[in-house]
């Protein structure tokens, strides 16, 4: 039997990164692993080996872990950390954990962005996400997802974003107008989201792969019907 597939996750403290944690618990061949800054509250019958090292420490940690592939969850606010920060963490430490993970070995790439993600983009948000996404296509990683939802429905544990919370409320009815080309701005639920991220990991093919809506939701229901297997 081969061993199974070491799986680092980064970015366990937000709502993406708990759904991963409470539905990778059970994957057969896949080992989850997570790196924190600090202590992760896991959710009720969640279970995952945690490694706390501050930020400066992460590439020596990563190197420690040796992770066949990462899952990275990253993400903070303007809001929360102003832009400074927000490029700092969605930008930055994104590429600082992909570049620490090649040089250990890693061979895939799962990231966490965001649908309109562009370099290029007005918006100072989409533009680091876009940024982002870049940086990592030039690493060559053997296969690299990237993932791009629109407004992440869940509930967030001990943290407020009244817009979001807004956004939660109407978003059911706006994504009745979304058809077409703008299908890929459609709301998705969390769980959805770190269901296709785990889906991804598990997908064997090579190349860089974008991941909208649509495609999302294919990822979720393929490991929906794979189940623990």
């Amino acid at each position: 039997m081969s061993d199974p597939c070491r799986v680092l996750l980064v970015g366990a403290t937000g709502l993406v990164g708990g759904e991963v944690i409470a539905q990778g618990r059970n994957v057969t061949g896949l080992s989850l692993l997570g790196l924190a800054r600090r202590e992760v509250p896991l959710p009720r019958g969640g279970r995952m080996e945690m490694m706390l090292a501050p930020v400066e420490d992460w590439p020596q940690a990563i190197a420690t872990i040796a992770p066949d592939a990462v899952i990275c969850a990253l993400g903070t606010t303007q809001a929360k950390s102003g832009q400074e920060g927000l490029r700092e963490v969605d930008c930055t430490l994104v590429l600082r954990v992909a570049e620490a993970a090649q040089r250990a070995g890693a061979r895939q790439f799962v990231h966490l962005s965001s649908v309109g993600a562009d370099p290029h983009a007005k918006a100072h948000y989409l533009s680091v996400k876009g940024e982002a996404e870049q940086g990592l296509r030039k690493l060559g990683f053997a296969r690299l997802d990237i993932v791009r939802p629109g407004l992440l429905r869940g509930q967030r544990e001990g943290e407020r974003r009244v817009l979001e919370g807004i956004g939660q409320v109407v978003a059911p009815v706006a994504d009745l107008f979304l058809h077409g080309s703008k299908r890929r701005y459609r709301s998705v639920k969390a769980r959805d989201v770190a269901a296709a991220l785990l889906q991804a990991v598990r997908t064997p093919a090579r190349g860089t792969f974008e991941h909208d809506y649509d495609a999302i939701q294919r990822l979720a229901r393929g490991f929906a019907q794979a189940g623990s297997a």
